[in-house]
């Protein structure tokens, strides 16, 4: 049996996890100015999280650095906690383990991504439902505002972070 080395359709290229998480360890580095130990760690589990998702991996980055600037351990005044700011009493069941860990939080937040990307039907509205909930944007015009302005600044964080590579 031979071994397939999935290349994907990725803004990062084909190649292995190693060789794309090294193309996007270098762009984060330039586009958000984060430590080279930080991307370098982070990368990998941006890119397979990515993957197993089906999102973007610089999509994934984007978030990332809008939700934390890459900091591990920062908890927002919502509970919010880890690089995507996840809420812990709202996603426990769906997400077991400590959120605080990175490789757990980045899955976490990927998988609610694609879960908000499957039912919104297009991504802004995914990111906007990331950020303020499917029942705030649905039902509350400056929540949905807020979501759609979350959503064009994640984008301008991808464009940033592409333009980079």
């Amino acid at each position: 049996m031979t071994a397939t080395v999935f290349t994907g359709c990725s803004s990062l290229g084909g190649g292995s996890i190693e060789k794309r998480a090294g193309k996007l360890s270098a762009g984060i580095q330039r586009a958000y100015s984060v430590e080279p130990d930080t991307a370098n760690r982070l990368s990998p589990m941006i890119v397979q999280s990515a993957e197993r998702y089906d999102l973007d991996p610089l999509l994934l980055a984007a978030v990332i650095r809008q939700e934390s600037s890459y900091r591990s351990y920062v908890t927002s005044p919502a509970g919010a906690v880890g690089l995507t700011q996840v809420i812990p009493r709202y996603w426990q069941n769906t997400c077991p383990g400590d959120l605080f860990d990175e490789f757990t939080n980045i899955q976490c937040g990927s998988y609610i991504i694609a879960k908000y990307k499957n039912s919104a039907g297009k991504l802004p509205k995914a990111l906007a439902y990331y950020n303020v909930g499917p029942t705030g944007y649905n039902t509350d015009r400056r929540m949905k505002k807020q979501g759609k302005r979350y959503a064009k600044q994640v984008k301008q964080h991808q464009k940033l972070l592409k333009n980079a590579l």
